[in-house]
């Protein structure tokens, strides 16, 4: 979908909506086809284990979602609740028993923990093979290092979707708005891979319009509605929204908006995402991706079956 406007310079702007949808279906397709193989050819099912603490109602969905879509595409999915009194002690108990079982590939432990609970501890306690939400110490750094490492799922999507733009980037100047180790940090990481010219911004970088008037690519991941002003996109830029913030619009009603001026940037961006239907989907394909790749490493195959994260 395209929008048209007028640009700054007279010209007319198509703004591309990304359809994140359609992409993350196209992901899950290749891995079922991959997991159908993987169980064909060798017996193995990959198993994820989804962990939650507490009975938050958005967090219960989130892993429901989880689990729906990773029995579509062939995945296991094992369901393990804890209280909201859980202790540090008894997560990690659990951790340590899931690091254990064979059957299963993934471990996911939903966030955030109750504030109780260390989660660097746990974080540690995970198996690094295991770590399909790609945030262990060891995965990181090999991640910050440039060797072969398991992603962090949403900027890995995020990576996705500026390559089903452009899918060379070498030499094109992204900014990175957020520092989270969830998000920014790994979201940076990629960029450089692809030979980006990367600036990380903040709560503090001074002029923060300037920065995204100079970007080619912007990821903006900072947690406030329409922080970034649609007039601060350079004409022609990428921009992926990873923000999810509910507002109460004019009527009092709740809606989801994203970190970005969705409606100030069209007619000068090249391409962008929606809020909803953009990050969100890639997120929970990246997650079946990893799983499915987890599952092929432990069972020692040949390293060629591992699923690429483009076609």
């Amino acid at each position: 979908m395209t929008i048209g406007d007028t640009g700054p310079a007279g010209g007319a702007i198509a703004t591309q909506l990304i359809d994140g949808k359609k992409i993350a279906a196209d992901l899950r397709e290749r891995i079922g086809l991959r997991c159908a193989e993987l169980k064909r050819a060798h017996g193995i099912i990959p198993g994820l284990a989804v962990v939650l603490v507490g009975d938050d109602p958005a967090s219960r969905l989130y892993v429901e979602s989880k689990a729906r879509q990773a029995a579509t595409v062939g995945i296991r999915a094992f369901d393990h609740r804890l209280p909201s009194t859980a202790t540090t002690a008894e997560l990690r108990r659990l951790i340590e028993q899931l690091n254990a079982q064979s059957d299963i590939h993934g471990i996911l432990v939903q966030l955030p923990l109750p504030p109780q609970i260390d989660a660097n501890d746990i974080l540690w306690a995970l198996d690094p093979g295991k770590d399909v939400d790609g945030f262990h110490p060891l995965n990181a750094g090999k991640l910050a290092c440039g060797m072969d490492a398991v992603v962090p799922c949403t900027p890995l999507g995020c990576l996705l979707l500026v390559r089903s733009v452009q899918p060379k980037l070498a030499g094109e100047r992204a900014l990175v708005v957020g520092r989270s180790n969830i998000v920014g940090k790994p979201m940076a990481q990629l960029l450089l891979r692809e030979h980006c010219t990367v600036t990380l911004a903040h709560s503090r970088t001074r002029d923060l319009a300037a920065e995204c008037g100079r970007a080619d690519i912007v990821v903006a991941a900072i947690g406030r509605p329409r922080a970034i002003a649609g007039a601060w996109i350079k004409p022609g830029a990428i921009v992926i929204d990873v923000g999810i913030n509910r507002i109460a619009d004019a009527s009092g009603k709740s809606r989801v908006v994203g970190d970005v001026d969705l409606e100030g940037a069209m007619g000068r961006a090249r391409a962008i995402t929606p809020v909803p239907g953009g990050v969100g989907p890639m997120t929970i394909a990246c997650l079946l991706l990893n799983t499915l790749n987890a599952a092929i490493r432990a069972g020692s195959l040949d390293r060629q079956l591992l699923l690429a994260p483009l076609a």
